[in-house]
């Protein structure tokens, strides 16, 4: 991928994906600018100036809807490539601000679009779509009961386990976050279709690293671990410790970004992922463990459930895959343990001192996305590679807390 010299545009170049980006393509030459949304109460720039790019790029600040100001910009560059990552990406925000979401991440990415029809303008079209948008997988028989129970599942699975998920699974969204992401992932693939525009759709799983916001969940995680061992805290508060995601280091994914706007094929839709999926529990344990405790056991503060060793390596494999995985992923993805609200929460038993997660009420989703899990065999067939696993990242994350808070 050889960007040296051209001339690029991130939408949301300020956060946290956008702010990787931004950096792999100012090493890789290229001339980079950005539109900036200037965060009320907060430096709009803080990513930019922690990773030391700020003075390295051409930033605007605005709104993704001012749409004429936006064109005048797009139409003085000239990009030859565009990254769409301005949206509104906190999914239990959307719950409550489902308005704001639409207005930003669907109609926003509409304004995008018809800049570049109306003005003819030559460049590849990357939008930022989410893995949110497969929304309701089904990993088991015994899920598909618990859940298909509660309303209509539309589309009904063809067959189940419908992992690891590739880009003809069905979009089943759950949230207004994942529904306004899959609005404007149908819009870019139809200004393909009928405009020609350069445009491919990215559907990043979890990505994560050292400037996630604590309001998500691995940094939610991180940040509190760090915290209780080298500031002052003595508990973790989550919400549903059951729900498995496919996490990769950002860095990875930024690169699969630029892949895919330099080779992906125009009009199509592209995962971007691990292709492993952990659990929520299993991301508190092992960051504990890269913390420095020794996790020996849990067991629920009510209802008397418990695991031993619940963090050592397991080599089974799940759905055709062999993938790095926990002993309590396993219970969990067997269906073998549970832990719900009923439970409070769970002690973590360590050789030094026990560590106390809590369940929140005001944690959990309304409605929730259990497991995802990528099939990133598009991405694959363009070169694209994970270099990073899960302890890559949570160590990332956790020497980021650890000087914020220690």
């Amino acid at each position: 991928m050889d960007f040296s010299e051209q001339r690029v545009f991130i939408t949301g170049i300020n956060g946290f994906a956008g702010s990787f980006l931004a950096r792999y393509l100012v090493e890789k030459g290229a001339e980079v600018h950005g539109l900036v949304k200037d965060n009320v109460g907060a430096d709009p720039l803080a990513n930019l100036k922690h990773l030391g790019i700020k003075d390295d790029l051409e930033l605007v600040y605005g709104d993704i809807n001012e749409k004429d100001f936006l064109q005048r910009k797009m139409v003085d560059v000239e990009p030859e490539h565009v990254f769409h990552f301005a949206a509104k990406t906190y999914v239990p925000y959307s719950f409550s601000h489902p308005q704001e979401v639409f207005d930003v991440n669907t109609k926003g990415t509409l304004n995008m679009l018809e800049i570049i029809r109306s003005t003819g303008l030559d460049t590849s079209f990357v939008f930022a779509g989410s893995s949110e948008e497969y929304g309701l997988v089904f990993s088991s028989q015994d899920q598909y009961k618990r859940l298909g129970g509660t309303h209509e599942i539309c589309p009904e699975p063809g067959e189940i386990p419908e992992l690891p998920v590739s880009e003809k699974n069905p979009l089943r969204p759950r949230s207004p976050y994942a529904v306004s992401k899959m609005c404007a992932d149908r819009l870019t693939q139809n200004y393909y279709d009928f405009s020609g525009i350069d445009t491919k759709v990215s559907r990043a799983f979890n990505h994560e690293g050292s400037l996630r916001g604590e309001r998500f969940v691995t940094s939610t995680i991180t940040s509190q671990v760090a915290r209780l061992r080298w500031g002052n805290s003595d508990e973790i508060m989550i919400g549903n410790v059951n729900a498995f995601r496919d996490w990769s280091h950002v860095e990875d994914i930024v690169r699969g970004y630029c892949l895919l706007s330099s080779e992906g094929r125009s009009g199509s839709v592209y995962n971007q992922g691990s292709e492993r999926t952990n659990s929520v529990l299993s991301y508190i344990l092992l960051s504990l463990e890269e913390a420095g405790y020794s996790v020996e056991s849990i067991r629920s503060l009510k209802n008397g459930k418990k695991v031993e060793n619940p963090v050592s390596p397991d080599d089974k494999s799940f759905f055709g895959r062999d993938f790095f995985h926990t002993k309590i992923d396993r219970m969990l993805l067997e269906n073998s343990i549970r832990f719900d609200r009923q439970d409070e929460g769970i002690r973590v038993e360590c050789s030094e001192e026990d560590v106390v997660i809590r369940f929140k009420k005001d944690r959990f989703r309304p409605s929730e996305v259990p497991i995802l899990m990528s099939d990133t065999g598009r991405m694959r067939d363009l070169g694209f590679s994970i270099d990073h696993s899960i302890s890559d990242i949570i160590d990332d994350q956790l020497g980021y807390f650890r000087n914020k808070y220690s």
